[in-house]
């Protein structure tokens, strides 16, 4: 069976909306912690134009490969193994990198290492996209952000919401500068960098 989110299912329509205007010129999107696949199904079927490359670590690809097989999309190829800390980064001519609901989960080396590598990756003018819950100035945006914070150190300490100047700082360090900051429903926010400088 399949693997479902129902919160991927509730956020989908709102973060295509976002990015599609600005996926107009893009061709080769890597996505970092595809989790169940569901989101490479939907963008990629709603932009054809894109090849969406799936990654994640090995415990989920099996639930991505029954959604990708299932669409038949020609634009989906198989998922790439990615722990972004342990394994080698894919060699591969990319312009757009995009990550759902994943540095939160992720520990904070995790996160370091996911924004280091993505800077690199990416080519002058490449995009980077992170959808999720982010705290500003140190504070939580709404107390069921705080509530999901404690939740998420309850089930691993080294998770937790990620302060949005301590991710703009890792992005300007490796070039990316920030050209969108999006708030979306559910208090949760698109971060939107560009690959300005080499």
């Amino acid at each position: 069976m399949k693997p479902f989110s129902e919160s991927c299912e509730q956020n989908q329509d709102v973060i295509l909306e976002t990015i599609k205007p600005l996926l107009t010129n893009s061709k080769h999107v890597l996505e970092i912690g595809s989790g169940t696949g569901q989101h490479a199904v939907y963008f990629a079927k709603a932009m054809p134009h894109l090849v969406w490359q799936t990654s994640d670590q090995i415990i989920y690809h099996d639930g991505i490969k029954l959604w990708l097989n299932e669409a038949r999309l020609e634009n989906t190829p198989p998922p790439i193994l990615l722990d972004v800390s342990n394994d080698p980064w894919p060699d591969i001519n990319i312009d757009t990198i995009f990550s759902a609901n994943a540095v939160h989960i992720m520990s904070w080396q995790n996160v370091v290492d996911f924004m280091n590598h993505a800077g690199e990756l990416l080519s002058f003018e490449g995009q980077l996209f992170l959808y999720g819950p982010f705290n500003y100035d140190g504070k939580y945006t709404s107390d069921s952000n705080a509530r999901f914070d404690v939740w998420l150190k309850q089930n691993n300490p080294l998770s937790g919401i990620r302060d949005f100047e301590a991710m703009n700082k890792l992005a300007e360090d490796k070039g990316l500068h920030l050209v969108n900051d999006f708030a979306m429903p559910a208090n949760n926010r698109i971060l939107h960098w560009k690959k300005t400088s080499l």
